[in-house]
């Protein structure tokens, strides 16, 4: 018996060195990464400033949550005057509760429709629309309640309505078998969005016109920034000077292709490039790296 305790215990050992190591790596290549890259400087930057641990927030040799943290990532750097997360991919509706708990939100009626945000994002944007009031234009919230707020399960929904029909699309285009998506469908969220993103590069896309990522579409689960509450799409978002106004006041379009949606930085746009964005054209701002 104890010899069987002992080999077990070694087993144990053994393991543990290994995850150990794992996590070493994953510290080894972002401490690498970081020294060449501006925006993985910043982001660690401003996460020691709030205590998170960046390793535990990313990992780095994770093809999922750096994908998530490229087209998703300006957000995490926010001003410290706002809460961001501590994870990149939110898995659980208990998780973003939880966040959204802890977070200082402020509600306001525009309109008929009742939004939420962190309090400092809403005053932005309130005072954004009181300047652009002056100049006889609108920034109003686009689709409802979603324009700000969302739960995890808002998101999910929304994934699904692209998932979903792709998944049609592509078995009755003998791209995928009945099979195939009776296997993405039974898996858990995270894998599910790994195996969608392996399948993208077989040019089977997932996003509403089949012809492109649906992470141009929609965010893959529990990543979405308005489950943050720093994100608002807005109607007006073809108006040039109301996109100067948003800006002003730090707002900014950060997922590349998503026109109406902005995203509470509470910085000036001269300090966006220094934090490791740039600017892609026509004014959206996205992780260089």
């Amino acid at each position: 018996m104890k010899r069987i305790l002992l080999i077990f215990l070694l087993i144990l050992a053994g393991c543990s060195r290994e995850i150990e190591n794992m996590n070493e790596k994953t510290e080894e290549t972002f401490a690498e990464t970081k020294k060449a890259n501006a925006f993985l400087a910043s982001l660690e930057d401003n996460f020691s400033k709030r205590s998170i641990n960046i390793n535990a927030f990313c990992n780095q040799s994770d093809k999922v949550e750096r994908r998530i943290l490229r087209e998703y990532g300006a957000l995490f750097l926010a001003t410290e005057k706002v809460e961001v997360p501590c994870c990149c991919m939110f898995e659980s509706d208990e998780a973003v509760r939880r966040f959204q708990d802890s977070v200082r939100i402020m509600a306001e009626q525009i309109g008929d429709v009742k939004i939420e945000l962190q309090e400092e994002a809403m005053k932005a944007y309130l005072a954004a629309r009181r300047e652009a009031e002056q100049e006889g234009l609108s920034i109003t919230p686009r689709g409802g309640v979603e324009a700000a707020r969302r739960s995890f399960a808002d998101t999910l929904r929304l994934w699904n309505s692209r998932f979903e029909p792709a998944c049609i699309y592509w078995k009755e285009k003998g791209k995928l078998t009945e099979e195939q998506v009776n296997y993405l469908k039974s898996l858990p969220i995270k894998e599910q969005v790994r195996e969608v993103l392996k399948l993208e590069e077989k040019g089977i896309f997932f996003n509403k016109q089949f012809n492109g990522s649906i992470l141009h579409s929609v965010a893959a689960p529990g990543t979405s920034q308005h489950l943050s509450m720093l994100a608002l799409d807005i109607q007006e978002y073809d108006n040039k000077k109301v996109r100067k106004i948003m800006n002003k006041h730090g707002w900014f379009r950060t997922v590349r292709n998503d026109e109406p949606h902005f995203t509470f930085l509470g910085r000036s746009e001269e300090e966006l490039p220094k934090l490791g964005l740039k600017r892609i054209e026509p004014d959206f701002w996205v992780p260089d790296f």
